[in-house]
């Protein structure tokens, strides 16, 4: 598992499934519309906020005090930056699931699980390590949740989780090279510094991919 984090960080071969418990809604009868009449709209050069009632649904069911605390830490990218090939610095959207770490913890990066060679990177380390720049999209996989019903009470985005940006660092299938995967490995696990609760259980924030997209050099 690759782990990135104050202390340590961690790179493993597992990830328990989001439950959906939680998703609330008032009018479960309300169902969301993705046309793709909609999405291209606004991409259109003049895009109006004033457009946002006539294109989708009405938004189903009271907003529980979660998504509200969400939505206040967190911001989306306003859409009228889709008129650029990168989104300005200030407008990427934000999200933040747990706690933000402190900034001054001593940082690295550790690889570690199915491998043969474990090993551990502070961030002058890395930084000093050959690197790439490539424009990526990124968009939250959540990005749409406040049309849904029922929807999971997390950031409640409309179609503002979306933004694109150069990111500069170094390639991970490098590293995962030097540390050698042992056989079997079938996902590479990322866990963060940032720790919170969900379902009452406290636990870093984590998130995966498979193992041909992990050891794929861009």
């Amino acid at each position: 598992m690759i782990a990135v984090g104050a202390g340590q960080a961690l790179l493993l071969v597992a990830e328990p499934g989001r439950p959906h418990e939680r998703a609330v809604a008032e009018y479960p009868q309300v169902a969301s519309r993705h046309l793709r009449e909609e999405i291209l709209e606004l991409h259109v050069p003049h895009y109006r906020i004033g457009a946002m009632s006539a294109r989708r649904p009405p938004i189903v069911g009271r907003y529980t005090a979660e998504e509200v605390e969400l939505a206040t830490r967190n911001h989306g990218m306003p859409l009228e930056a889709l008129r650029y090939d990168v989104t300005p610095a200030g407008l990427h959207y934000l999200l933040i699931h747990f706690d933000i770490p402190p900034s001054d913890a001593g940082w690295s990066l550790g690889i570690g699980g199915l491998v043969e060679r474990p090993f551990s990177l502070s961030l002058a380390e890395l930084r000093s390590e050959a690197s790439l720049t490539i424009r990526a999209t990124l968009e939250c996989a959540g990005n749409g949740r406040g049309q849904i019903s029922p929807r999971y009470p997390s950031v409640p985005w409309l179609e503002e989780g979306v933004s694109t940006a150069e990111w500069t660092g170094v390639p991970l299938a490098r590293l995962l090279q030097r540390a050698r995967l042992r056989d079997g490995v079938k996902e590479i696990v990322f866990h963060g510094a940032d720790r919170g609760f969900d379902h009452g259980v406290e636990h870093d924030f984590a998130r995966s991919l498979p193992l041909h997209a992990a050891v794929t050099v861009p």
